[in-house]
């Protein structure tokens, strides 16, 4: 399997609009950072996990001829605002399989009515499939697809683990059930917000203590604001199994 960090910034990107920060001054390409949206590949398909603003780009820079499927984590903006761009690849397949919870399926056919509706409906819309996610794993082409449950401050929200890779964003505190669907794993993606604390995500230190705690071979921190430093700074910091992601990395499991 391999892996394609889409974005690794949080809601606003980096460097952000109006602001003067260092961060979203600095001229290494690694503190550039679009939305937060990873593409797991195995067996030449490729499936997205969310699909935020930043969509169109991400699929461009990364020359994404094909994808089988979108996987959603939750409803807010900076994880679902390219929903429209899926329409080439609808062009292309007929139409794209979406997997999420309920929730936000109805959050997106609220927000996105006009690609939902049934009747009248504008015929350049993307079609898509729903699928609902809930508790249960399922199989998309042969891996194993667990879906688990984080909470986003007071919001439940989906994190995937897909074979013995795990995509975390938007954590802020897990159940020990659900802690436990993490055991064994190769691969641990996860959010590090900041350095100071945030009522809703992982700072650094909470990100680091989890990793310890799952203990996975492999962690890459995610969903970074300009507030955690610079890249170069920050990587400097980390145990030698954790690394902080950058937009365009690659790696292979």
């Amino acid at each position: 399997m391999k892996i394609t960090f889409l974005g690794t910034g949080t809601s606003q990107g980096i460097p952000m609009i109006a602001n003067n920060d260092p961060v979203c001054l600095s001229n290494d390409s690694k503190d550039k950072r679009l939305r937060s949206s990873v593409m797991i590949s195995w067996n030449n398909v490729n499936y997205i996990i969310d699909c935020g603003p930043d969509f169109r780009q991400q699929m461009l820079r990364e020359n994404v001829q094909s994808i089988r499927g979108v996987l959603f984590t939750h409803e807010h903006a900076d994880h679902t605002a390219g929903i429209d761009d899926l329409r080439p690849y609808t062009y292309q397949m007929g139409e794209v399989p979406i997997y999420a919870q309920k929730r936000v399926l109805d959050n997106l056919k609220l927000r996105f009515s006009y690609i939902f509706q049934t009747e009248n409906r504008y015929a350049g819309a993307p079609k898509l499939i729903e699928n609902i996610v809930g508790s249960n794993s399922f199989l998309l082409d042969g891996v194993k697809v667990t879906p688990i449950e984080i909470m986003h401050g007071k919001l439940p929200i989906t994190a995937y683990r897909l074979g013995e890779i795990a995509y975390i964003t938007d954590l802020k505190t897990i159940s020990f059930q659900e802690k436990k669907k993490l055991e064994n794993l190769e691969i641990l993606i996860v959010n590090a917000l900041r350095i100071e604390q945030h009522p809703t995500h992982l700072n650094l230190e909470e990100a680091l203590k989890f990793v310890k705690e799952i203990n996975p071979k492999r962690a890459y921190f995610t969903h970074i604001s300009h507030k955690l430093g610079f890249h170069a700074n920050i990587q400097k910091r980390l145990p030698e199994n954790i690394f902080l992601s950058y937009d365009g990395l690659q790696i292979k499991v």
